[in-house]
């Protein structure tokens, strides 16, 4: 298994709090891992470390073969935050060709692409500072998607947007990983979960869940994820083990190998 992250042991505190306790986890290249759990959980601050912009206490991040937040890593990693982080008074399109000119080779053509590949061809030359909220963060996930990184951090990416969007959206991130990019992306919503080849469920800092959607349900004895999420919850709560807590990832790796996208 090729992997593109890898974080061990890693901890971090924040205002005299433990945010992530102990996290290890290994996640292989081209694949699309889905980070799931409760507001507060430590989602954002994982994936804050993986871009090599979070404070840790102990513990390693590497990410695509050098520490995170390498200098060399600034041109393969592409990170899009909750909060949107374009310019409100240009347009659309002004704002993804400012992002392009960081690359060498951007033409207007990829420019325009990645416009469309978040639905927003036609409102590229509407001013950020007029668009829905939806709108917004859309015209934010088309300037991450520039440069083709090898390595999308998406916080969130799908809130906000109605069902035929996120569905393309998601349609997209499988085309992104069966070309080699690795796509970490959290979510409060489980469908999107059942999406991804790899799930992390974290709860207080912790992971309680590290395997497949299908592993996950086998697990817990239920198809439905927000149920065995409940279950992991529960079961943690009580003195049970986690699943697969400290896998590196095995059976991910064999589903991503055959599956070729997005699976279901």
């Amino acid at each position: 298994m090729d992997v593109a992250i890898a974080v061990d042991d890693l901890l971090v505190r924040r205002g005299g709090r433990t945010v992530l306790n102990g996290v290890t986890a290994h996640l292989p290249a081209g694949s699309i891992t889905g980070l799931v759990g409760p507001s507060g959980s430590g989602k954002t601050t994982l994936m804050r470390a993986i871009v090599g912009v979070q404070k840790i206490e102990s513990g390693t991040v590497t990410v695509l073969g050098k520490p995170a937040g390498d200098p060399e890593l600034r041109r393969t990693v592409g990170y899009l935050t909750q909060a949107p982080s374009v310019y409100a008074d240009l347009t659309v399109r002004e704002n993804a060709r400012y992002f392009a000119s960081m690359y060498k080779g951007m033409t207007r053509a990829d420019v325009d692409k990645a416009i469309a590949d978040v639905g927003l061809t036609d409102a590229a030359d509407q001013l950020v500072a007029t668009l829905s909220g939806g709108q917004h963060s859309r015209a934010s996930l088309a300037c991450t998607l520039l440069g083709e990184p090898r390595l999308l951090v998406l916080d969130e990416p799908t809130v906000g947007q109605d069902p035929v969007l996120r569905e393309d959206l998601w349609q997209r991130f499988g085309e992104l990983a069966a070309n080699g990019t690795t796509i970490v992306v959290s979510s409060h919503v489980m469908d999107e979960a059942g999406r991804c080849q790899r799930l992390l469920m974290i709860r207080d800092g912790t992971i309680i869940a590290d395997d497949t959607p299908a592993a996950v349900r086998a697990a817990t004895g239920t198809d439905d994820l927000d149920a065995a999420f409940l279950r992991l919850i529960r079961g943690t709560a009580d003195g049970l083990p986690a699943v697969n807590r400290q896998s590196v990832g095995k059976q991910a790796a064999d589903d991503h190998d055959g599956a070729n996208g997005v699976t279901a």
